[in-house]
This record gives C-alpha cells, structure tokens and sequence, in this order.
C-alpha cells in the first residue's frame, strides 16, 4: 500500500501520552491491581478484529482484572489513544458501572447498549458511545491504545449523557487505585 502523504506529515505530532487521563495528577493512585487482556498482551498490537470498523469487526477486547482494594465501590474505564495528531487523546471508550467483582468484562462487553448489565458508556470518539476500535492515519506510525482502569470509592454523579470532562470531574478525589493495559495499532 501507497504512503499516506498526510500521515507522514503528520507523523511527529501527537497529542503525548502526558495528556491521557492517566497523568491527571487529581487521579493518582497506587496501581495495586492489574488489568489484562486474553487477546493480547501490554505494548503488543491490537488483533484485527478488535479495529474500527473500516479495518475489523470493531469489538471490544475482553478484559479481566485482579481484586481491586478494599473500599472499590465501582470501576471506571477509559481507553485513549495519545498518538493522535490533535491536543488532547481520542476516547475510545468511557465506561462506567462496573462491578469490580464481575473480574472481567467479555469480548465485546463494550457495546452500546452493553451485554453486560449496570455498565454505562460516555460520549467518545465522535460522539459515539460505547467501544470505538482504533483507526489511525496509514503512515502516522504507531498508535498506543491505553485502557485505564481505575476504583472509585463512591460511584460517579453522572447525567445519563456524559464526556470524558464530566467523568474525569467525578471520580476526582474517589480513586484509590488504577491500573492500565496498552495495546499499539499502526497502518502502514
């Protein structure tokens, strides 16, 4: 396949993985539990099926996570891709409701509406809600996908339509621990 002459452009602007949500200083925490994936381990690619729409089935990845700390009322999840050519990352999903004694959410948990009850899903990339699978520019290089999860000692007060604003100013002060999965994606 031809070189993107935009990507290549583009290629050293990105909005920087300082700007995901993950290096908020109000949402620090302790990282005292793990988040994985059965589809692909931290820093290796996306398998293709879990890409956007015009490259895969754009499904969600399942996803499962070691006991949180005592005191966890509720999971948050935000993924954001911090290799994006603009200011800030793109959410790719927002996710909240979370049973932190579910364990794990499956393949396809984050759809909207969700097979998985109780879970609720912000406004992301492109105002859509629920999982948005990556599709980078071909020729930007690579793309981190950063699945941040975090505990809450208190649910979030959220309207039934929200941002990743809205979120980020209700769990600030109710996160007592995170943990984080990256995956990578690149169009060549």
């Amino acid at each position: 396949m031809p070189t993107n002459p935009l990507g290549r452009a583009l290629r050293h602007r990105r909005a920087g993985h300082h700007t995901l949500v993950w290096a908020r200083p109000s949402l620090h925490a302790p990282e005292s539990f793990t988040l994985t994936s059965p589809a692909f381990e931290h820093g290796d690619p996306l398998p293709p099926g879990y890409r956007g729409s015009l490259l895969g089935r754009d499904i969600s990845p399942a996803l499962t996570w070691t006991t949180p700390p005592a005191g966890t009322t509720e999971l948050l999840l935000v993924v954001q891709d911090p290799d994006v050519p603009f200011r800030q990352p793109l959410a790719h999903a927002i996710t909240t409701g979370i049973d932190p004694g579910l364990g794990s959410i499956p393949e396809g948990g984050l759809a909207e509406p969700s097979p998985v009850p109780g879970l609720r899903h912000g406004k992301g990339a492109l105002g859509r809600r629920g999982w948005g699978g990556p599709m980078p520019i071909r020729s930007h290089g690579p793309h981190s996908y950063v699945f941040q999860l975090f505990a809450l000692t208190h649910p979030p007060d959220l309207p039934r339509t929200f941002t990743l604003n809205a979120v980020v100013r209700a769990m600030t002060g109710h996160v007592i621990a995170r943990a984080r999965l990256d995956g990578t994606f690149e169009i060549r």
